[in-house]
C-alpha cells in the first residue's frame, strides 16, 4: 500500500511540472452561432488537477481571419486553444481581446504569438497599464503557485492597443462594439458584443451561476454591467466561466447580488457584524448554494460589501 501511494505521488507531482512543450489536456471547441466558438473550460480555480485551465477561450471567424477572446491562463492553456482552434478553420488569428487584468484570460496570448506572430493584442488601457505595473509578472507567479509549477515557461505578452468604451472593431466583415468599465469585475474590464449576431461575451462581469470572487471589483459596478448587459438584450451570452445560454443567467447573477446587497445594507444599519450576515444571507440565497466557489466567495463578498458601504 506504501509503495502504491508513493507511485500515486510521484504521478501527481510529474504530471505538475511541466515542460518547454506541453499542453493542457484537450477540450473540445462548441460551436455557438455559425462561425463563433467556445471552449467551456471546468468551473473553479487554477490547479495541478485542471492544469491552470478553467476560463471560456473563444474566437470568431472573419472574411480576414480570426479575432479570439481571451486565449487562456498559460501558455500552455493557450496551445491547447491554439489546437481546437486550427480543427474549426485553417484561417489565421489577426486579432486577441483580452477582456481583463486577471491571467487567466491573457496568460495563454503567448501561444498566440507563437504561432501568429501578426496578431494584434487589445484590452483596457488600465489592464495594459497594470500588466506593465507588475499585474502581468504577479500572475504569472500565481500560476505556478496554484498548479504546482504547470505553467512555468509562460511569460506575459502584454496587449499594444487600447479599447475604449463605445468603440468599434471593425474586422473581416464583423463589428466588435467595446462596452467597458473602471469599477466592475477587475476595474479592467470589456465586455465584447457582436451585435451582428445578437452575442455578448460578458467576461468575468457575468458568470454562469458561479459565485464571483470581486476583491478587485466593486458591488456597484458588477451591478452596472449586469444591467447593461440585460439591456443589450443579446440572444446569447458567453460568460468568463460557466456555459453560454440565453439572459436566464443573467438575471439570476442580478438577483444574487441585489439580494446580498440589499441584505448587508440593512443589517449594517442594525448594527450587524459580519458573521451575524453570513446564515442570514445564506439562508435568503439557499436557492444557489450549489453555484461554484460558495463556501470561498460568500463570506468574502459580504466583507466587501460591507467595506464598500463604509466607503459610501
Amino acid at each position: 500500500m506504501r509503495i502504491i501511494a508513493l507511485l500515486a505521488t510521484l504521478v501527481l507531482s510529474s504530471a505538475a511540472l511541466a515542460g518547454p512543450d506541453d499542453v493542457v489536456r484537450p477540450y473540445p471547441a462548441e460551436q455557438v452561432s455559425p462561425g463563433v466558438y467556445v471552449i467551456h473550460g471546468p468551473q473553479g480555480v487554477p490547479s495541478r488537477e485542471n492544469q491552470s485551465f478553467m476560463n471560456n477561450p473563444a474566437w470568431v471567424v472573419t472574411d480576414d481571419g480570426v479575432v479570439v477572446i481571451d486565449p487562456g491562463s498559460s501558455v500552455q492553456a493557450g496551445r491547447m486553444v491554439v489546437e481546437q482552434l486550427r480543427k474549426t478553420t485553417q484561417k489565421p488569428v489577426t486579432h486577441v481581446f483580452n477582456t481583463h487584468v486577471h491571467g487567466d484570460h491573457w496568460l495563454g496570448n503567448q501561444a498566440i504569438l507563437d504561432a501568429w506572430p501578426k496578431a494584434t493584442l487589445i484590452a483596457h488601457p488600465d489592464m495594459i497599464k497594470q500588466a506593465h505595473d507588475g499585474a502581468g509578472a504577479f500572475w504569472i507567479k500565481l500560476m505556478s503557485d496554484m498548479t504546482g509549477g504547470y505553467t512555468d515557461g509562460t511569460r506575459a505578452e502584454i496587449p499594444t492597443i487600447a479599447a475604449a468604451d463605445g468603440q468599434e472593431f471593425r474586422i473581416g466583415g464583423k463589428i466588435f462594439r467595446i462596452h467597458s468599465s473602471t469599477d466592475a469585475h477587475s476595474k479592467t474590464d470589456l465586455m465584447i458584443e457582436l451585435p451582428q449576431d445578437r452575442i455578448l461575451f460578458t467576461a468575468d462581469n457575468v458568470l454562469d451561476h458561479q459565485v464571483m470572487n470581486l476583491r478587485d471589483g466593486t458591488f456597484k459596478g458588477v451591478l452596472k454591467a449586469t444591467d447593461r448587459a440585460l439591456a443589450l438584450n443579446a440572444r446569447l451570452y458567453v460568460p468568463g466561466h460557466g456555459r453560454t445560454g440565453d439572459r436566464t443567467f443573467v438575471e439570476d447573477q442580478k438577483v444574487w447580488f441585489e439580494t446580498l446587497v440589499s441584505e448587508v445594507r440593512r443589517m449594517y444599519d442594525e448594527g450587524k457584524s459580519d458573521y451575524e450576515m453570513k446564515p442570514v444571507i445564506a439562508e435568503k440565497l439557499k436557492a444557489f448554494r450549489d453555484w461554484p466557489e460558495w463556501d470561498t466567495n460568500l463570506g468574502q463578498q459580504i466583507s466587501l460589501a460591507i467595506l464598500e458601504i463604509e466607503q459610501e
